[in-house]
């Protein structure tokens, strides 16, 4: 798989998390990396900063639950709207991660 075929790759699966669930980078990165090649959660969150804007971004955190960097309160927001439970300021992983296959 190229470069630009594993972009693809990752934005596809994101695509598919469903409302009220969310994904970590790590999974999404493990759930590739036997097609890519590739097994890296710091490449998937370069993927998402630069490509991510036309797939639900908001539903990707990071493996503590916390949200993008890049615009914390917007990714909030959006989460709460789908009823995604929070623990503080992360995402209650035991409640609503969502394993990608």
């Amino acid at each position: 798989m190229d470069p630009d075929e594993y972009v693809e790759a990752v934005l596809s699966l994101v695509e598919r998390v469903p409302p009220g669930c969310v994904v970590t980078y790590g999974a999404v990165a493990d759930a590739l990396a036997e097609a890519s090649g590739r097994c890296s959660a710091r490449q998937v969150g370069t993927i998402m900063a630069r490509h991510g804007g036309g797939v639900p971004w908001h539903r990707v955190v990071n493996a503590a639950g916390r949200v993008a960097p890049s615009q914390p309160a917007e990714a909030r927001r959006r989460l709460l709207a789908e009823g995604v439970p929070m623990r503080g300021e992360a995402v209650d992983l035991r409640r609503c991660a969502w394993p990608p296959s």
